[in-house]
C-alpha cells in the first residue's frame, strides 16, 4: 500500500468548502472521483484543513493510500487532465506509511486579499475583497502586534464547541499594501474556525476607528466573540502554505 503526498490548489469560488457534504459540491468531493478513476479504485482523502465556502487554496496538502503502481508524474498528468480548470495538481510524491495530511502539519500561512478602492476589480470579483474605503495600515499594525505570540483566540473563533483548547500561536502578522492592493499574511501553529477573517473583520474596524490598536489585549482577554470585530468575507482568503517541518516553516 502506497501513501501519496500531494500539494494542489484551487479557486473555491464554485465550492462549499473542501471537506465531502451530503447535500453540496466540495473541492474533496471532485478531487476523490477524479483520483479514484486515475488510480481505477475507489479512494478516500485526507486534507491538512477544512476550507470554508468560497475560501481558496494556493496550496493545499492532501494524502491518499492506494494499491497502484502509477507514477507520481502519471498519476499528477492523469488527474489534471480529469481536474476542472479551478483545482489543479501542483506536486505528488511518494510518503511515508503513516504520514497524515492534518495531524502531522506543523504550521499553516493564510493571506487574506483586500482591494481598497471606491472602483471594483471587474478581474477579480470573487477573488478579492471589495472593501471601498482607504486602510489605515499603520493603525492596523499597532493592533496586530498584540496578536503575535501565544494567546487564547477565543475571541476570534464563531465556534469552539469542536476543539480541546482555543489556545494558539502566531507566529507572524504583516499587512502589506501596494497601490489599492492590502495583503495581510498569518502564520501560525494552527487556526480555529473563521480566526482569520475575525482578525482580518476587527483589523478593518480598527481602521475605521470602532475598535482602537490597544483594545487587542482586551479583547483577548475577554474570550468573548462579541468583543471582536466583524468576520471578513471569505473570498479574500487563501490557505498559502501548509508546512511540516519547523525548519520550513521558519525557513523565512
Amino acid at each position: 500500500m502506497r501513501n501519496l503526498k500531494i500539494i494542489t490548489a484551487y479557486r473555491g469560488t464554485a465550492y462549499h468548502g473542501f471537506q465531502r457534504q451530503a447535500n453540496a459540491l466540495t473541492v474533496q468531493e471532485v478531487l476523490e472521483r477524479c483520483f479514484s478513476k486515475v488510480l481505477n479504485e475507489p479512494v478516500t482523502v485526507t486534507g491538512c484543513s477544512r476550507t470554508d465556502t468560497g475560501v481558496h487554496a494556493n496550496m493545499f496538502c492532501l494524502n491518499v493510500k492506494t494499491g497502484s503502481n502509477i507514477s507520481c508524474l502519471g498519476f499528477t498528468r492523469g488527474v489534471n487532465g480529469e481536474l476542472p480548470d479551478d483545482i489543479s495538481i501542483l506536486s505528488c510524491e511518494d510518503a511515508p506509511v503513516d504520514f497524515h495530511a492534518r495531524f502531522d502539519c506543523k504550521g499553516k500561512e493564510y493571506i487574506y486579499k483586500m482591494h481598497c478602492s471606491e472602483s471594483k476589480d471587474p478581474f477579480a470579483p470573487d477573488l478579492t475583497f471589495h472593501y471601498r474605503r482607504k486602510f489605515n495600515i499603520e493603525s492596523a499594525k499597532k493592533a496586530a502586534e498584540y496578536l503575535i505570540g501565544r494567546h487564547d483566540f477565543k475571541s476570534f473563533c464563531t465556534d469552539s464547541t469542536n476543539v480541546s483548547t482555543t489556545v494558539r500561536t502566531i507566529y507572524s502578522l504583516k499587512i502589506e499594501n501596494s497601490g489599492d492592493s492590502v495583503i495581510t499574511l498569518v502564520k501560525g501553529d494552527g487556526f480555529l474556525y473563521n480566526m482569520i477573517r475575525i482578525i482580518v473583520g476587527t483589523l478593518i474596524d480598527v481602521s475605521e476607528g470602532r475598535i482602537a490598536p490597544d483594545d487587542m489585549p482586551h479583547i483577548l482577554e475577554a474570550r468573548d466573540r462579541m468583543c471582536a470585530g466583524r468576520t471578513a468575507m471569505a473570498h479574500g482568503l487563501y490557505l498559502n502554505r501548509v508546512f511540516y517541518s519547523e525548519e520550513e516553516m521558519f525557513a523565512d
